[in-house]
C-alpha cells in the first residue's frame, strides 16, 4: 500500500530527477556551444565607434571560439532598431548587441520603445569607454570654447550640432551644453558617426559632441578642431585638449561606454562563457594596443558590474532627460 508520504517522496525524487536531467541537458549545450557563427549587431552605420569597438572584439573572438563572429550593421532611431532586434532574437548565444550608454538615454527620451532595455537583455561585458570630444571643422574661426559660444550667442538658432541620432549621447550632452552656455543650436540627428563626420569635414554642420574615436585622425591631420571633452578628466589620446569644465562650461561629465548584451533568456552558461571570452580578448595587450590608437580605454568588467552600470546610469540620465526636457514620439 502507497502512503501519502511515500507517494510524495516518490514525486519529490522524481522531479529532482528531472532538474539533474534538465540541468545536465542546459549544460551540455553549453559545451557544445558555438556551433555556428555569432553575430554582432551594432546599431549604426559602418565607420562609428560602435563598429570599430565590434571588429576589434570580433577579430580576436572568433579565435578563440572557433567560429566565425560576424558583425552586421541594423542602423536607426538611435540605435534603438538594433537594439528591438536583439531583444526579440532567439536566446541562444547567436546574436548578440554591441550597445552603448546610448541605451540607457533612450529608455527616458523615448515616450513609446519595443524593449525594455534593463528586462530584455542580459549583460556580458563593457568593451570600453570612449571621450566624447566637441569639435568644429578647421574653417570654423573659433579656437576656444568660449569663442564658439560667443559665435552662439551672436547668432541664435543659426549654428547647429549634430548628433548619432535622437536619444544618444550627443543629443544629451549638445542639449546640456545649450543650458549651461544660454545658447541656442539646431540638433541635427544622423543615423551614424559615418556620415556626420563626413558633413564635419564638408563643414555642413557646425560642430559634434561626438566620440574621439570617429575624429581622432581628422583632429591630428588638422581637418577638425577640437576643443574640449566632456568627460571629467583629459582624454589620453588628446592630453593637450582641455575639458569642458577647464574651459569654463560647469557641471557636464558625459563619455561614451560600449558593451555586449544578449536576450535575456540566454542560458547563463552561454553568458558567462561569452564573458570569460571577452574579458580575456579585452585584456589582451593586442587589444589594449588597439584601443590605445583609436582613443578608448578597455573595460572588460563582469556581467554583474555592467548591470549595476546600466541601472545606475538610466536613473542618472532620467533624471537629466526630464531637466531638459527631452521627448521623442
Amino acid at each position: 500500500m502507497t502512503t501519502p508520504f511515500h507517494a510524495n517522496r516518490r514525486l519529490a525524487l522524481q522531479a529532482l530527477a528531472l532538474a539533474a536531467a534538465m540541468s545536465a541537458a542546459g549544460t551540455a549545450f553549453a559545451e557544445a556551444w558555438p556551433a555556428k557563427p555569432i553575430t554582432l549587431i551594432v546599431p549604426f552605420p559602418a565607420g562609428g565607434t560602435t563598429d570599430v569597438l565590434a571588429r576589434a572584439l570580433a577579430d580576436k573572438l572568433q579565435q578563440s571560439l572557433g567560429q566565425p563572429v560576424i558583425v552586421e550593421s541594423k542602423p536607426g532611431a538611435g540605435a534603438t532598431l538594433g537594439a528591438d532586434y536583439v531583444a526579440k532574437s532567439k536566446a541562444d548565444g547567436y546574436t548578440l548587441l554591441v550597445g552603448a550608454v546610448h541605451h540607457t538615454i533612450a529608455s527616458s527620451v523615448y515616450k513609446k520603445l519595443a524593449y525594455d532595455f534593463q528586462k530584455d537583455f542580459a549583460p556580458v561585458t563593457t568593451i570600453a569607454l570612449v571621450p566624447n570630444v566637441l569639435v568644429v571643422n578647421a574653417a570654423n574661426p573659433a579656437k576656444t570654447v568660449a569663442e564658439l559660444v560667443a559665435q552662439a550667442k551672436a547668432q541664435p538658432g543659426k549654428l547647429n550640432y549634430g548628433s548619432n541620432g535622437n536619444g544618444t549621447a550627443q543629443h544629451l550632452i549638445g542639449t546640456q551644453f545649450e543650458n549651461l552656455t544660454g545658447t541656442d543650436l539646431v540638433h541635427i540627428p544622423y543615423k551614424g558617426s559615418g556620415p556626420l563626420v563626413t558633413d564635419l569635414l564638408g563643414n555642413q554642420v557646425t560642430m559634434s559632441f561626438d566620440t574621439v574615436t570617429p575624429v581622432l585622425q581628422h583632429i591630428k591631420s588638422g581637418k577638425l578642431r577640437a576643443l574640449a571633452v566632456t568627460t571629467g578628466k583629459r582624454a589620453t589620446a588628446l592630453p593637450d585638449v582641455p575639458t569642458l569644465e577647464e574651459a569654463g562650461v560647469k557641471g557636464l561629465n558625459i563619455g561614451t561606454w560600449f558593451g555586449v548584451l544578449a536576450p535575456v533568456a540566454t542560458p547563463k552558461d552561454i553568458v558567462a562563457r561569452l564573458n570569460a571570452e571577452m574579458v580575456k580578448v579585452i585584456q589582451s595587450p593586442d587589444f589594449k594596443k588597439r584601443m590605445d590608437e583609436i582613443g578608448a580605454e578597455p573595460i572588460g568588467n563582469t556581467s554583474e558590474q555592467m548591470a549595476a552600470q546600466i541601472h545606475g546610469e538610466t536613473e542618472k540620465f532620467a533624471r537629466l532627460v526630464k531637466d531638459a526636457k527631452v521627448t521623442i514620439e
